[in-house]
């Protein structure tokens, strides 16, 4: 079943003095675009992240976030006493000549001071083996929301083909007719054009001139291609794999058959049943854009 491209998930854990929560939302994009945002002493992680990413999913922007929390005072980040002494060293005489103040947490703010724990190996293996299966998590989630959207999706698809198939019946019910009648308006025009003339005109000049028109609005071969497209459609929502540029490609060559026998016909009914084909077509093409 088709899955939509907007979702959210969001999981968290918690592993010795560290509590960790990962969240990842996706919107609509054409390719797969994904946005890992980690704290610094996490930065290592960005290419695993990924990695685990474009494993579950197939197109959307893709955004990760990472939060992490020390739990104990082991985690506070550590000051750099000699860029302390040498701020306070170049600082000192402005310090005295303009009465100014300078307190500790604007020292500690100044770049170098504060530094950030620096993972050891060990640690950053750890790290992994707690984040990784942590994103896998949210990633789940997500899809869960995203597969709920995707059912919604279907049914909107279903909908509007069954619209389409609708119009297409009327259509088939309607071609012969056109013929027919176009066959007695031109008898009918005929006649009357030859009315006192004393002329006449042979059977099969107008069964020819109808050969003619008929051949010129046949639009079976573009009915019949759209109602497989339709088929098709049925096949891609149902489908287990991705089908969101499938089914884009899908709706434009619908829409080009619609299109073609639109500029075939000049029968108000044909060209109303048609109209409301592409009106169909269209709702259906901004459908698939949400489409993974």
């Amino acid at each position: 079943m088709i899955h939509s491209m907007t979702g959210f998930g969001e999981a968290q854990t918690e592993s010795g003095d560290q509590a960790y929560s990962v969240e990842i939302r996706s919107v609509n994009n054409r390719y797969l675009k994904a946005n890992i945002k980690l704290p610094d002493d996490l930065a290592f992680l960005e290419p695993d992240f990924e990695r685990v990413v474009r494993a579950h999913l197939q197109r959307g922007t893709i955004t990760v976030r990472l939060h992490a929390r020390t739990l104990s005072a082991s985690g506070a980040p550590q000051l750099n006493l000699a860029a302390i002494r040498h701020y306070i060293h170049q600082l000192s005489e402005l310090l005295t000549d303009q009465h100014v103040s300078l307190d500790l947490a604007t020292l500690a703010l100044l770049p170098g001071v504060s530094q950030p724990h620096e993972l050891s190996e060990d640690e950053r293996q750890a790290a992994m083996g707690v984040l990784t299966p942590l994103l896998e998590q949210a990633i789940r989630r997500m899809q869960e929301m995203r597969a709920a959207e995707g059912r919604a999706l279907a049914d909107d698809l279903r909908t509007h083909a069954a619209q389409i198939r609708t119009h297409l019946e009327q259509i088939r019910g309607r071609a012969p007719q056109v013929i027919v009648e176009y066959r007695d308006r031109l008898h009918a025009r005929v006649q009357q054009l030859l009315v006192g003339s004393g002329a006449s005109l042979a059977a099969d000049d107008v069964a020819r001139e109808v050969a003619v028109y008929a051949d010129r609005s046949d639009i079976s071969e573009e009915v019949s291609r759209l109602s497989g497209h339709l088929e098709q459609m049925d096949k891609y929502v149902k489908s287990p794999e991705p089908a969101g540029r499938k089914l884009e490609f899908l709706t434009q060559e619908m829409m080009r058959e619609a299109n073609t026998m639109g500029s075939k016909t000049g029968d108000p009914q044909i060209c109303a049943a048609i109209i409301e084909i592409k009106s169909a077509v269209d709702r259906m093409k901004e459908q698939v854009l949400n489409v993974e």
